[in-house]
């Protein structure tokens, strides 16, 4: 039987290299985001009777329900949630954040999120599916600028674990992927477009691909209906965990 996915921010990054796992596996792929020509793109490259796409703003719900509603016959019936959209946005210490970066992130992050899987919930009990949600390491171990985005991984991965319990004896599996540095766009939107910044991160760094983490993905979907992995944390061997921060007075 031939299984469905949704996977929302597939335009780049996990997001898109999940798609094409899946899609190479067998599986059709609703494929989300706002970007309609990177879509079009994606579908022309995996074959229009594996992918759908679907552009929207995950942010704006009365678009996400057209999206939905105008789901192909064949792309229906979703077996699997996979809850990938998602961005940091800005470095600065909270004390000089902008507030407009810690709605964005908070909206897309936490809100978008939470109203996709809310929609999705009752076809996922009856057919027994499964949600994967992609936290981060920085909703687990806090630094410097992390403030909002830190907050919003630590909701997700806490909204997991709260699903997994809610969801107790319908057999719909929930897991949380808690990656570390991967090398996508991550950087570049967080920075807004800083290229020198996103190269200065990454070069030299050794950290994991896009691809790296949608296998991941794939292998936790694809493990026996009795088995549930909670929470998978994922870094490079190049990054480890930081020293706590000593302020001294000036002497």
């Amino acid at each position: 039987m031939t299984r469905t996915a949704l996977i929302t921010g597939a335009t780049s990054g996990f997001g898109a290299a999940a798609v094409r796992r899946f899609a190479a596996a067998g599986w059709r792929v609703i494929a989300t985001g706002r970007r309609a020509d990177r879509l079009q793109a994606l579908m022309d490259e995996v074959g229009a009777d594996k992918v759908h796409a679907a552009a929207f703003d995950i942010r704006d719900e009365a678009a996400m329900d057209a999206a939905l509603a105008a789901l192909p016959e064949g792309f229906r019936d979703i077996d699997l949630l996979v809850n990938n959209a998602g961005l940091a946005q800005g470095t600065l210490p909270a004390q000089t954040a902008l507030l407009s970066d810690w709605r964005t992130m908070i909206d897309t992050n936490v809100t978008a999120l939470v109203v996709l899987t809310h929609r999705l919930l009752p076809q996922l009990v009856e057919r027994k599916g499964a949600i994967i949600n992609i936290s981060s390491v920085a909703g687990v171990y806090p630094y410097p600028g992390g403030n909002a985005y830190g907050g919003s991984k630590a909701f997700v991965s806490q909204f997991s674990l709260g699903l997994r319990s809610d969801l107790h004896g319908t057999g719909v599996r929930v897991t949380t992927i808690e990656p570390g540095m991967a090398e996508t766009e991550f950087t570049l939107v967080r920075t807004h477009g800083d290229q020198a910044a996103s190269d200065k991160l990454y070069t030299g760094a050794n950290p994991m691909t896009a691809e790296d983490i949608a296998e991941s993905i794939f292998y936790v979907a694809n493990l026996p209906p009795h088995l549930n992995i909670n929470r998978l944390e994922i870094m490079p061997v190049t990054q480890s965990f930081a020293g706590f921060q000593v302020a001294r007075d000036a002497t």
